[in-house]
């Protein structure tokens, strides 16, 4: 494994992250219009918990998202299942490509929104981001700066060695 593999393959998964997330944007859209976070879909909502302010930043839980953020991670773990095999390496990229997913697909849904675009990406025009730092929600530095120390977790002196399911 040349010295550039392990870089080409982490651009390859952000870049396949990226593109999901292009997508899932786009079906969000055709799925909420203009209003975002569930508002106007027929799900149950919670809208106030100490727990949505600790874990959930504030935002209602809806049950579009119990159902869509489970769908989401299983459907990023299906290779490890796949290929009967995990570590915690690739745990650990996982989990970063699903970060890197997340903050992609909310940002690109305001993007590509007719009812919204770069403009209405603001705390007033986006009531269901509590907290915003430098012009985005809080959530995407913090999301960020969790992806790449996982990255970095995942890529610091990697040897080679796999636990593969079903065996001891």
């Amino acid at each position: 494994m040349t010295a550039s593999t392990p870089y080409r393959r982490i651009f390859g998964m952000l870049f396949w992250a990226v593109l999901t997330a292009f997508f899932f944007a786009n079906v969000e859209i055709q799925i909420e219009g203009a209003a975002g976070w569930a508002a106007n879909l027929p799900t149950w909502r919670i809208e106030h918990h100490w727990l949505l302010d600790i874990f959930w930043g504030g935002r209602a839980m809806t049950g579009y998202h119990a159902w869509v953020f489970p769908f989401i991670a299983l459907m990023f773990h299906y290779p490890i299942w796949f290929n009967g095999s995990w570590d915690w390496r690739a745990e650990s990229r996982i989990m970063a490509s699903i970060m890197v997913f997340w903050i992609s697909e909310d940002w690109l849904w305001f993007v590509l929104n007719p009812a919204y675009g770069l403009a209405r990406f603001n705390p007033i025009d986006v009531p269901w981001h509590k907290h915003w730092l430098g012009g985005v929600p809080v959530d995407y530095w913090i999301y960020s700066t969790v992806a790449i120390l996982l990255l970095w977790l995942a890529e610091r002196n990697a040897r080679p060695g796999r636990v593969v399911l079903g065996q001891n």
